[in-house]
């Protein structure tokens, strides 16, 4: 959430920041803001006249009834006052929650050095690592190379529907596989702590990181036998939601910064919007594996957190020997909360391109300052922590680019060499 002193002060200078994102959910009305704030300042003045005039008549009341005179006219100014005292807060209540109502719909203010744009077309190209394999054969996509090794899309659907995947026998352990490879090397070798979460969270919490009010078409809800009156709950989208969350509503000690997280967890997404959009394969599915990198920082640290963090994403790209690329994404590419975010995209043969296989994101005192988490900084007072968060990566899709890099003619795929370990030494997978 932005602070609202930042509108406060120069409004103008938000609402253009804003406007970079180019898309409807960065629009602010202002025209209802600055009547907004007007009405606010009217209430709190008027309140702070009747409360200095309710206390100059309870001293005038005092002294009458000293005197032994009629004090029935202060009285009954007294009492109206207080009628009116409850009907500017009632008021006042109302007008803070709508401000803050339309503070929460409002994303995050793109960092001065993110391009601007409108979509991925404007993200720009910071580095490649890695040479795209020349094939001798023609080369398949990870449907017909993962099918005789147990990627199956038939009994995903007849179990679920569209976008579910089952995966048995070679394909699963490949999966498995990948994911312990990746929380290894995170805890290991990047010093994150391995967390296991829930998967099911409160709406408060989503509303922490910014998935709602926004975005409740994306997320999958939970409803318990029916029951209208249970609390609202969802599936989690990301982990960060959790991880980010573990510190919500907390004054953290500075010397506990930076705290660094990890979880290996299923994703759960409705993809509303994405109808007609890959729906061949396991690039875009309603549930998925990630492991989600997430650090929560001091303020003045955490540019060089982002940039740490993306190191700590390719590195298992590197390991993996899949050329990727990184991009530093536009200001109408990036996510809600983001204040800066970079893209890491793996290449990807069938399709002759690079896609997004881990996304990383500064957002500043975004999440924080609507989680309410801060920390005591050296002059004892409570500062909002930033936070960063980040795919450190995301499993089916590193599958995915598995299978079709390093597929061979004959129909097996040759396992990374650093991956072997996690397969009991075993070099290639076979139908």
């Amino acid at each position: 959430m932005l602070d609202i002193t930042l509108l406060r002060k120069d409004l103008a200078h938000v609402v253009a920041r804003l406007e970079t994102r180019k898309s409807p959910q960065s629009f602010l009305d202002v025209g209802r803001f600055v009547a907004l704030e007007a009405e606010r300042k009217s209430l709190q003045t008027r309140t702070e006249e009747l409360q200095a005039r309710r206390n100059s008549l309870s001293r005038e009341i005092g002294k009458l009834k000293g005197r032994g005179s009629d004090t029935a006219a202060a009285m009954a100014e007294v009492t109206g006052i207080g009628d009116e005292l409850k009907r500017c807060a009632e008021r006042l209540e109302q007008v803070q929650a709508e401000l803050t109502a339309q503070l929460m719909a409002l994303p995050n203010l793109p960092d001065a050095s993110v391009p601007v744009g409108a979509d991925e077309k404007a993200n720009v190209e910071v580095r490649r690592w890695g040479t795209p394999r020349a094939f001798a054969f023609a080369a398949k996509d990870h449907v017909d190379v993962g099918g005789p090794l147990g990627l199956d899309f038939d009994v995903g659907a007849r179990l679920s529907g569209s976008r579910f995947v089952f995966l048995r026998g070679p394909v699963a352990r490949l999966h498995r596989a990948l994911a312990q490879f990746m929380l290894d090397v995170q805890t290991g070798e990047h010093g994150y702590t391995e967390c296991w979460t829930p998967y099911i969270v409160n709406r408060e919490v989503l509303e922490g990181t910014g998935q709602l009010p926004k975005f409740r078409e994306d997320m999958f809800w939970v409803t318990r036998g029916g029951d209208e009156a249970s609390p609202e709950q969802y599936l989690i989208s990301t982990s960060e939601i959790s991880l980010t969350n573990s510190v919500r509503e907390q004054v953290l000690a500075e010397s506990v910064l930076p705290i660094k997280l990890t979880a290996h967890t299923p994703c759960f997404r409705s993809e509303a919007g994405s109808a007609g959009r890959d729906t061949r394969g396991m690039i875009r599915q309603h549930q998925f594996d990630k492991v989600e990198m997430v650090q929560v920082v001091h303020p003045e640290k955490s540019f060089a957190a982002l940039e740490e963090m993306v190191g700590h994403a390719e590195a298992i790209l590197k390991k993996l020997e899949l050329p990727y690329r990184v991009m530093l994404l536009s200001s109408g590419d990036m996510g809600f909360g983001a204040t800066k975010s970079y893209d890491l995209e793996v290449w990807v043969p069938a399709q002759d391109m690079y896609r997004e296989i881990s996304s990383v994101s500064n957002c500043e005192a975004f999440q924080a300052r609507r989680m309410q988490t801060r920390f005591k900084s050296a002059q004892g007072r409570n500062e909002l922590v930033h936070t960063l968060n980040g795919s450190g990566l995301a499993v089916g899709r590193t599958l995915v680019a598995v299978l079709e890099n390093f597929q061979n003619e004959d129909g097996s795929v040759a396992i990374p060499v650093a991956l072997r370990p996690y397969l009991g030494g075993l070099a290639e997978l076979r139908p």
